[in-house]
């Protein structure tokens, strides 16, 4: 099946647009989720008061495109910005960016909808440049046909249609791990001045998204010490060459690193920026790592490197760490071995699922020849004619393993950044089926199961699970957090209780957004381990669904604290469902 240029682009700027579209309508309606609380409020303290204070466990390319875009947003609408600079939490607290958002957001007079509105588009952007490159790459190694099929798996996923929306880094760091890897091979094939430095900046500019991207740092030697072997001649020469290209990229994404941080240190007190590190890192386990933190942190030159460093500890320290969540019945905050393959099979569509499984058999049945025989010589011919789809397999290896040994199980997204290989390999191997007029018919029924999947979930993306669990009305049995609920449906909360007519509702709510700003005098506070009994007879309850799942779940492994407090519930039936994220109970 061969497709001419003019058509492949047209049909990649519909798939674009269409993406777009079902992104942008579909995010005026949610509400400030959970992450976007700190990450809005601080990427704005960043470019308007060069101060980063705020968030430093991640990396402030992201949050500056938004603090950038309600900078804009306020000048073009001529909103006046009041920022909270005399607040404690700005003024004292430890890096404050939960209170200091609430205040920025909801205390201060400011039109909180506009803020997050204007936050919220570069993301938008970024997540089409993903798509781009999506298409791009497995254009260049499948032809226009792979990359059109690697872009509709894209445009058209629940999953990053529902977080490419949010201010948060998950996309951003989808991209940045599989643009950078891009550029990297392409440097490695080509090893010329431009490529190395265009391979440079973007490796630059990965760091700056999110601090698990030093993976790359390994996965880059690792690529680069293959490539190097794959050479014919020169072994130790090759590998030498290319170990010495890699390390003046590593060299330029450092130096692009110092000026972006210096930035966002110039205005943030030197004594401040040293109290602060020695604090954070005052419990790090390891010394040998925290120790050089906190003096760079105290030399005025070194200072942009220590507040990028102080990042890469505390997000090590927090995966160490883990976070407590629901899953599957019980609560834990050490993680489940289990819980990325399974959130990964009930979040993703079942139609891709079973391409996958086509695209696997169809792999298996190409192969001429068994793996036993001409092993090592098929393998380097393998190699060297398709080292790209290697290099992302290899990725994709690595990222999951990586990802099964963390304790932090807080939803499918952070295993975003392998979802574009998956696309682009299974786009090769359906391109080829394709070719079929049977197979054709077959593939052309699931690209539809796969896009109405996604149109039919719209506009609660983030709730999205396929069909075998049940679909979005069942997914919190599951799991919930940044799966089904971040806080997302309060606005819509608010429209049932003006419909109904509601004069007082106890909400116990999860997010980023806040009921007082939504609900006013109508909202009434309520939390788990309150006494049932303080509720008058012909009350409303709202409960967040990571709340209510949190509140029945059974505590694995001694976890401390209270648990079961929302068992009372069960012998209750909600009277609504927000947005499958919010249960709603009356009597």
């Amino acid at each position: 099946m061969k497709i001419d240029n003019p058509t492949t682009y047209t049909i990649t700027g519909l798939l674009l647009l269409s993406m777009l579209g079902l992104a942008f309508f579909s995010m005026k309606g949610d509400s400030t989720t959970m992450d976007e609380l700190p990450h809005i409020p601080s990427g704005y303290s960043y470019i308007a008061q060069k101060d980063m204070r705020l968030n430093p466990e991640h990396p402030p390319l992201l949050k500056d495109l938004a603090g950038l875009s309600v900078l804009i947003g306020s000048k073009i609408t001529q909103t006046p910005i009041n920022f909270p600079d005399q607040h404690k939490s700005w003024q004292e607290d430890l890096n404050g960016q939960w209170e200091f958002g609430r205040v920025f957001l909801y205390q201060s007079g400011n039109d909180a909808d506009k803020i997050v509105f204007w936050g919220r588009l570069p993301m938008l952007l970024i997540m089409l440049v993903l798509g781009f490159f999506v298409f791009r790459w497995a254009r260049e190694i499948y032809g226009n046909t792979g990359g059109l099929i690697a872009l509709f798996l894209y445009s058209f996923s629940p999953t990053f249609i529902a977080h490419g929306r949010y201010v948060t880094t998950d996309v951003g760091a989808a991209a940045a791990f599989f643009i950078a890897t891009y550029y990297l091979v392409k440097w490695l094939k080509n090893s010329n001045t431009k490529n190395l430095i265009l391979a440079g900046l973007v490796f630059g500019l990965a760091l700056l998204t999110k601090f698990s991207l030093v993976l790359l740092i390994p996965f880059f030697v690792f690529l680069t010490i293959i490539w190097a072997f794959l050479k014919k001649k020169k072994l130790f020469f090759n590998l030498g060459k290319y170990l010495i290209g890699l390390l003046l990229i590593g060299i330029i994404a450092m130096i692009l690193i110092w000026p972006i941080y210096l930035y966002h240190t110039m205005d943030y007190p030197a004594e401040r920026q040293l109290d602060d590190t020695t604090t954070i890192l005052e419990t790090y386990g390891n010394r040998l790592f925290a120790e050089p933190v906190i003096w760079m942190a105290g030399n005025s030159i070194l200072r942009p490197y220590g507040q990028f460093f102080l990042g890469v500890l505390m997000v090590i320290q927090r995966a160490v760490g883990g976070n407590t969540t629901y899953f599957l019945g019980q609560v834990s905050n050490l993680g489940w071995k289990e819980y990325f393959p399974i959130v990964f099979l009930i979040k993703v569509p079942l139609a891709l699922l079973v391409l996958s499984l086509i695209a696997l058999f169809y792999s298996a049945y190409r192969v001429k020849e068994p793996f036993w025989k001409r092993t090592w010589k098929r393998l380097i011919k393998w190699l060297r004619n398709h080292f790209a789809e290697f290099a992302l397999f290899t990725f994709f290896i690595l990222y999951w393993v990586v990802t099964l040994r963390s304790n932090l199980n807080i939803g499918v997204r952070h295993i975003l950044p392998t979802f574009p290989v998956i696309y682009i390999l299974l786009s090769g191997q359906i391109a080829r089926l394709a070719r079929n007029q049977t197979w054709r018919l077959v593939i052309l029924l699931l690209f539809i199961w796969y896009g109405f999947s996604a149109v039919s979930i719209y506009p609660h993306f983030l709730t999205y699970f396929n069909e075998s669990v049940g679909g979005p009305s069942q997914g919190h049995k599951y799991v919930v957090d940044s799966n089904l609920d971040w806080g997302q449906d309060l606005k819509r909360l608010n429209q049932f209780v003006q419909e109904k007519n509601i004069e007082t509702i106890y909400v116990d709510y999860f997010g980023g957004d806040s009921p007082q700003y939504r609900l006013g005098d109508k909202f009434q506070p309520w939390w788990g381990t309150r006494n049932p009994k303080d509720l008058p007879s012909g009350s409303w309850l709202a409960v967040s669904a990571s709340f209510l799942q949190g509140g029945k779940g059974c505590p694995i492994l001694n976890l401390e604290g209270e648990f079961g407090f929302y068992k009372w519930l069960n012998n209750q039936e909600p009277v609504a469902i927000i947005g499958h994220s919010i249960f709603v109970y009356h009597w």
